[in-house]
């Protein structure tokens, strides 16, 4: 089938993609279409390197143009008509590209991937939803077994309601009969009979309803058990993982219906038995049923219920700081929100149940662990009126940490050695249920918390939250970290890809997962067996670099969210790529295809952009630019940087080589919709742009670092004299080569505006390369000095 019939028979979601794709003028969707079978047998991608394919293209475009609008003439209706109105503009406009053909194969090309792209997205999308149902039947079967459970008692219970009425009206009956015959004088032979049948009947009535109330608990007791053991439990860990950055819901609706319905019925139960403690205590006799099994059945209804209580107290909101790196990373002196919730709904008990926070409840016996209190209002009552839904919750929201000053670095009968963003406490919550005669102490504690006391420990600290939360489900672990094991590699592939996943709303695939395990094991066929240690992760150096993994990646991902977030979501970034795998992927694009990656070598994070190109030998050169990081980014949008990027080679007019983002997308089509309104010398940063990039070396040489010298400053530029200016804006960063670790030149501070420069000194400088030939310069010598130096 045709590639624009299948686009045709998508669905209406991307069928509105396909319309938003040929929402602008270098395509028309009407020559798209009426011109489908030809385009799509064209070697477009070949034409866009071979200019005289690309001249023989558009000319047969041009007449097939011509005998389009030709039928059109011979249809002669109102449709056809404004059809030759349209064709005529599109040639028109096509000629534009009269000079330049392979520009216009290269778009039309860029245009079919963009289909084909389409097309995989609708294919992956059925192939998820398949995958989604599966999931979403396996939880609904789940959900429909618990239903099913609760509603089968819901209507037991209303039976067994019915039955303990029937039982009381029998006993009634009883009773008043027997009461009568006790007044009369005599009782015939035939009353006692009557009597004893009916006894007889009580009797077994109650042994009935015993029995219906043992076989009632133990249903129940199964539903608790899936309930507390699985539902449960399942639902913390999803909250663990939801906690460092997965897409779990954590969501509590479900788990509080559930328990709220098994708490109702086992009240209802506990009812029914003291229903037959009275009725036992008004009428009974020898063997009575009731005196020898009720006390073992309440017992065992109060341990159910108890179980299923303690069970509902659980953390809904885990510890946080406002503007923290996360959550479960707490600071001294600065208040954290903390939110509990009773699951079970209990009207009569709105404002009743009093929630006291404490911490370390459990504390290691270890020297040099630090303790502390809880200051503020560490004591609130479980309410109805704090959550949208209705349920018991007590939201804490003014909660401070103080340590407590022990001396010597604490107490404690062992000598372990944990550093403090290894040191893991627990906040502790209780209260106390009170209701119908029964009275259950509640407890239940948060996930472990790191607590620092310097913003310069979040980072450390945070590493320490992900690393707990995707290795261990004991919440009461607070010795993790002393003897942790290292974690498998796909594990922890999969937690990397949550965090940008959470910060910017894209994971990480499986190439960019490859690229950072090769730094971590070298390269092989499969990582799946290979496994990370906490010290690799966190504390030990990377190759080749003075900084962790996890330093190096969460510089990265601070980039990202505050300054690439959009590009990041949308592909634009290709973010984690070897040097060797940027070379030969670029090598087999034209020249101006470029990719954007980010540094290596920056512990803050950096990201940086890579192109080929060909020199007048037609040898395929990739050059690179030195990154860009937040200093850049604070003063200048990075797609500004990329609209704006220039290169002022000798004996050049300065220009921009970024053309196609890889593999084949026009820039302005990648990053046109981020572009300021204003361009040129009416862009907002034109201070900082000025456009006057320079590379001064060997034409066309692989291999070099490009230094950007664009006025990309801390401060605003000042001008400066002309003809100077081109070369002495804001000249800060350096030329390095690929490597980035020679300094071929080194720029100083912006040049003074009473520097004034000899015009035939600076065009000489220009003119002749060898004038800069083995000149390496000091970080103290400015561009300006060696330019005006004798």
């Amino acid at each position: 089938m045709a590639q624009w019939e299948r686009l045709q028979q998508l669905d209406p979601m991307y069928r509105q993609k396909v319309h938003e794709l040929y929402d602008r003028d270098e395509l028309p969707m009407d020559v798209r279409h009426y011109l489908a079978t030809w385009i799509e047998s064209q070697e477009w991608d070949r034409a866009a390197r071979d200019p005289s394919l690309a001249v023989v293209l558009f000319q047969v475009l041009l007449e097939n143009l011509d005998n389009q609008y030709s039928r059109f003439m011979q249809e002669g209706n109102g449709e056809s008509f404004v059809l030759q109105c349209n064709f005529r503009k599109f040639k028109q406009n096509f000629q534009r590209y009269q000079e330049e053909p392979y520009t216009l194969a290269s778009t039309i090309q860029w245009f079919l991937t963009k289909e084909r792209e389409i097309l995989h997205m609708a294919e992956l999308s059925n192939q998820v939803q398949s995958l989604q149902v599966q999931q979403e039947n396996m939880e609904t079967d789940n959900q429909r077994n618990m239903l099913k459970k609760l509603e089968d008692l819901r209507q037991k219970v209303q039976l067994m309601d019915h039955t303990v009425k029937c039982l009381e009206e029998q006993q009634d009956e009883f009773d008043f009969k027997y009461q009568t015959h006790k007044m009369e004088a005599s009782v015939s032979q035939a009353d006692l009979k009557v009597l004893q049948l009916m006894l007889n009947r009580l009797d077994q009535s109650r042994k009935s309803l015993l029995t219906a109330l043992t076989s009632l608990l133990t249903m129940i007791e199964e539903v608790v058990s899936v309930l507390v053991e699985e539902e449960l439990v399942q639902w913390r860990w999803r909250q663990q993982k939801a906690y460092i950055g997965a897409p779990e819901d954590a969501s509590l609706e479900k788990l509080e219906e559930w328990f709220t319905s098994l708490a109702e019925g086992m009240f209802q139960v506990r009812e029914f038995l003291q229903k037959l403690e009275e009725l036992s205590g008004k009428v009974t006799y020898e063997r009575d049923p009731v005196i020898s099994q009720k006390s073992s059945l309440q017992q065992r209804a109060d341990s159910i219920l108890t179980t299923l209580l303690k069970s509902a107290f659980v953390v809904e909101t885990q510890p946080s700081i406002p503007q923290g790196k996360g959550p479960l990373v707490l600071r001294t002196s600065v208040q954290f929100s903390v939110k509990t919730r009773f699951l079970v709904k209990v009207p009569e008990l709105n404002h009743s149940m009093q929630v006291k926070v404490t911490m370390d409840n459990d504390a290691p016996q270890v020297k040099g662990y630090r303790r502390f209190n809880v200051l503020g209002t560490s004591t609130k009552a479980l309410n109805m009126t704090e959550s949208l839904q209705g349920g018991m919750v007590a939201d804490f929201r003014h909660l401070t940490l103080k340590e407590q000053k022990v001396g010597a670095g604490g107490k404690g009968i062992s000598d372990l050695s944990l550093s403090v963003t290894e040191e893991l406490h627990v906040i502790n919550f209780e209260t106390e249920f009170n209701l119908h005669g029964l009275s259950i102490k509640l407890e239940t504690c948060s996930l472990p918390v790191v607590v620092i006391s310097n913003s310069s420990q979040q980072q450390s600290a945070w590493a320490s939250v992900l690393w707990f939360n995707m290795l261990c489900r004991d919440h009461k672990n607070v010795l993790f970290f002393a003897n942790t094991t290292p974690a498998p590699w796909p594990q922890v592939g999969e937690m990397l890809s949550w965090q940008f996943l959470s910060a910017a709303g894209r994971g990480l695939d499986t190439h960019k997962l490859d690229t950072i395990a090769q730094k971590l094991f070298g390269k092989q066929q499969s990582y799946d067996k290979c496994t990370l240690s906490w010290a690799r992760f966190s504390k030990e150096n990377v190759p080749d670099n003075s900084f962790s993994l996890w330093v190096w990646l969460d510089g990265i991902l601070c980039l990202v969210k505050a300054y690439l977030a959009d590009l990041w979501k949308d592909g634009s970034v290709m973010g984690f790529i070897s040097k060797g795998r940027e070379r030969t992927l670029l090598k087999k694009k034209m020249d101006g295809t470029f990719l954007l990656r980010f540094s290596e070598s920056i512990k803050d994070g950096g990201i940086t952009f890579s192109w080929v190109e060909s020199d007048l030998r037609g040898n395929r050169n990739v050059r690179s630019v030195q990154p860009f990081t937040k200093t850049d980014m604070t003063q200048i949008p990075f797609v500004e940087i990329i609209r704006n990027f220039q290169i002022l080679e000798v004996g050049n007019v300065p220009e921009n080589p970024l053309r196609y983002l890889y593999p084949d997308i026009p820039k302005d089509t990648a990053f046109g919709k981020y572009y300021e309104e204003g361009s040129g010398e009416d862009s907002p940063y034109i201070k900082y742009i000025k456009t006057k990039l320079m590379f001064v070396s060997e034409s066309g040489a692989e291999g070099n670092l490009l230094q950007p010298m664009n006025g990309l400053c801390s401060q605003p530029c000042d001008e400066v004299t002309a003809p100077v200016e081109p070369l002495l804006s804001c000249m800060d960063k350096v030329l390095l080569n690929e490597d980035g670790d020679l300094p071929l030149l080194s720029a100083g501070a912006p040049a003074s505006p009473d520097i004034a420069m000899d015009d035939d000194l600076l065009q000489k400088f220009l003119s002749d390369p060898n004038m800069l030939e083995g000149i390496c310069l000091s970080e103290d010598t400015s561009f300006a000095d060696l330019i005006l130096s004798p």
